[in-house]
């Protein structure tokens, strides 16, 4: 005998960044690691953008940057904590960066959780400045042109256009 149908696991969109090393590997990295993530499903990935550095230290190499959208079983800060785990995997030494928004060898951000809105002292959902960031919100429309940021109701291509002449983009390569 079978119960009702279950609902669909939430979807979630990450932002991925890299200015360190080989970009473009560190960022395949992080996506065939968040596809074998348990409770996680990737449902698609957004190409790579490679833009300017937004703020920290002058000198920075550019980033490559790309996004990914999954379903998950997992509570978001579970999910925090996975991802965590993947950067360390894949290099990253939080400990290691004693500058904000310098270079890095993977960053996996939590971008947008299915409607949610959550501040904890360890995650803000929807990404504090996911709003303000072409490198995140370019991805995020490619994947998701309808995806409604819950802070201010704007598709990502609605606050593409807010934020106009900020768009650092170089150039676009596939993932």
């Amino acid at each position: 005998m079978t119960g009702p149908p279950l609902p669909p696991a939430p979807r979630v969109f990450l932002g991925l960044g890299s200015n360190l090393g080989d970009r473009a590997a560190h960022l395949r990295a992080a996506r065939d690691g968040i596809a074998s993530l348990p409770g996680c499903r990737l449902l698609r990935a957004a190409g790579i953008f490679q833009t300017r550095p937004a703020g920290g230290p002058a000198g920075q190499e550019d980033y490559f940057n790309a996004g990914c959208l999954i379903e998950t079983v997992l509570a978001p800060a579970r999910l925090l904590v996975s991802i965590q785990g993947l950067e360390r995997e894949i290099g990253r030494r939080r400990e290691n960066e004693p500058v904000r928004w310098g270079p890095r060898i993977i960053d996996v951000d939590i971008l947008l959780w299915d409607g949610l809105v959550l501040s904890t002292p360890d995650l803000v959902i929807p990404h504090p400045r996911l709003a303000e960031r072409a490198f995140a919100l370019l991805p995020l429309a490619e994947l998701d042109p309808g995806a409604i940021h819950p802070g201010t109701g704007l598709t990502p291509g609605e606050l593409l256009e807010r934020i106009g002449s900020r768009h650092e983009v170089v150039r676009r390569l596939p993932f």
